[in-house]
């Protein structure tokens, strides 16, 4: 979501280059914003899976050494996301052993639900508790689904629209579409007197939503599912009165932008967002309103300052919280649509940062999977925007040596160096708990006009030729099917249509990419390029160039 704030910042002249970042794996201290707390050095009990089993959650344990203990038992403590060491509940005992398992209630739909909580072993010695493992989630949540619908998967090919119109993305041959749902407007009573408040009771508590904010949601919904589109989903958490309390407290500061953090750090923003995420799973799982089969959590995350903002520049922090909001829609949403995938997102600044105030998405993408493998690798699925660098670059097959290039250090991901993400998400760390390469979206992506039509041409035939070559990526999805009048102000005019509605050359080549008629359109963009698109990308032959666009 490229909006004129990243715009004008990409649009700067001067960017300082960083230092690549790669994690460790292992950090000494973490501060959570409630207290340090030590981490994985030392903890010789390992959490080996965190399951659901009928109406019962089954911990298997292991430990390396036994720890000493005053009674000879091991506690296993249930804590909300926001609590760090053994603050919880104590849910289950067992004798200390080198090998131990735990068996209690899930008690979902209760206000004892253990559904979206973590867990961790403790000992009780010198007659205090003392935490002898890292924390575990629950890690099979679709276990309890009981609206799995499904999925819609028939198209790489889609568009995040700005108009409703549906012949012509059927013209198009779109099969995906993406969506923007903004929590904040959603909750609360219902701004519409003749509409009244949708309520919806979870976990012993009962929540307002308004059902006037909701019915864009719900038309747009079943517009999608009326029109066989596959939807994906992005959750934003924007500031309204209703959802002060969704809000993190590190976000609540005059900073102005579309995203901020979720509330982790507080139980009643925690149970809140907990809510939202069953209550949007259940609504969207088939039925009246039809399917969202793709859901994002939140928007190039990574972006601090843009998209999910929080007063802190400390990215351990940063993710941390990040990882517990993701968890919790991740739980929920799978624990009524087995089907549904959950995607975090990420921008194309893989190791240069626009605004030295955000962080690069390889460091904060490696901090993710770092923390989601600590605490229970899930079928999390990653959502990425490789635009060309700068954005308005009109050139997709031959970017800027200074900003591109076929190493792991390289500045920017874009769509002439897809395949270094790709490859990098392929290294065994990073595999899913099945061990396949995780589902990869390229969830917004797209092109300029404004330095001709035919460069727009050929970038859009040369990018999905990338996208359609790579087994790993699973969506195509350009911004926008028209101009918009500001961001064109900054070159930036990606729309398939101009502002009047006609039709750009880029129209019909994306029309007929990906069908029987594609072969005539390659060889069109081929001529435009100079070389063979087909050859280009089987060969991932790099077509770098130096200096700025304007004297090539």
């Amino acid at each position: 979501m490229k909006r004129n704030i990243r715009l004008k910042k990409i649009l700067m002249a001067a960017l300082t280059a960083v230092t690549v970042l790669t994690a460790t794996g292992s950090y000494s201290i973490v501060n959570h914003g409630a207290g340090e707390v030590a981490e994985a050095a030392g903890r010789v009990v390992k959490i080996n899976s965190c399951t659901i089993s009928g109406d019962n959650v089954v911990v298997n344990v292991s430990a390396s050494s036994l720890p000493s203990s005053d009674d000879g038992k091991y506690y296993l403590y249930a804590d909300e996301v926001y609590q760090d060491g053994t603050v919880g509940k104590v849910v289950a005992t067992t004798e200390r052993a080198s090998n131990a398992t735990f068996t209690f209630p899930l008690n979902h739909y209760t206000a004892e639900s253990n559904l979206s909580k973590k867990f961790l072993v403790a000992v009780k010695s010198g007659g205090s508790m003392c935490q002898v493992s890292d924390e575990h989630y629950i890690t099979n949540p679709e276990a309890i689904a009981t609206k799995t619908v499904a999925r819609n998967d028939h198209g790489m090919k889609g568009i995040l629209p700005n108009t409703a119109d549906a012949a012509t993305f059927k013209d198009l041959g779109v099969a995906q579409m993406v969506y923007n749902l903004y929590m904040g407007d959603i909750v609360g009573p219902s701004s519409d007197p003749a509409q009244p408040t949708t309520e919806f009771t979870y976990n012993g508590a009962t929540y307002q939503f308004n059902t006037a904010a909701l019915a864009q949601y719900d038309g747009f919904v079943r517009w999608c599912s009326l029109n066989n589109f596959q939807l994906t989903m992005t959750v934003l958490n924007n500031k309204t009165a209703a959802g002060a309390d969704l809000i993190h407290p590190l976000s609540r500061d005059a900073h102005v932008c579309p995203g901020y953090a979720m509330n982790t750090d507080e139980d009643g923003g925690t149970q809140h967002i907990k809510a939202i995420a069953a209550f949007l799973a259940q609504r969207y799982s088939g039925g009246a309103y039809g399917t969202v089969d793709n859901w994002v959590v939140g928007n190039e995350v990574n972006a601090r300052t843009e998209w999910y903002y929080m007063n802190s520049t400390n990215i351990e922090l940063n993710v941390s919280e990040y990882v517990k909001a993701f968890r919790i829609f991740y739980n929920e949403i799978k624990a009524v649509n087995a089907n549904a995938r959950i995607y975090t997102s990420f921008d194309q600044e893989w190791n240069r940062k626009s605004n030295p105030g955000c962080f690069l998405s390889k460091e904060y993408l490696d901090r993710f999977n770092y923390y989601m493998n600590r605490e229970g690798n899930v079928d999390w699925s990653l959502s990425v925007h490789p635009y060309n660098a700068p954005l308005f670059d009109p050139y997709a097959w031959k970017q800027q040596a200074q900003y591109v290039n076929t190493t792991l250090a390289t500045p920017y991901i874009t769509m002439e160096n897809i395949y270094i993400l790709t490859d990098y998400m392929c290294r065994p760390e990073m595999l899913g708990p099945n061990g396949n390469v995780r589902n990869i979206a390229l969830s917004e992506i797209g092109f300029t006009s404004s330095f001709g039509e035919d460069a727009q041409a050929a970038s859009i035939t040369y990018a999905y030729t990338m996208a359609e070559n790579n087994p790993y990526i699973t969506s195509f999805i350009l911004f926008r099917e028209t101009d918009d009048a500001h961001e064109m102000e900054s070159h930036i005019a990606q729309g398939l249509k101009n502002l009047d509605g006609s039709k750009k050359m880029s129209y019909d080549f994306y029309k007929y990419l990906g069908t029987a008629q594609a072969a005539t359109y390659k060889a069109k963009a081929s001529e435009i390029i100079g070389h063979d698109v087909n050859a280009l990308v089987t060969n991932r032959t790099f077509l770098s160039r130096g200096g700025w666009f304007l004297n090539d």
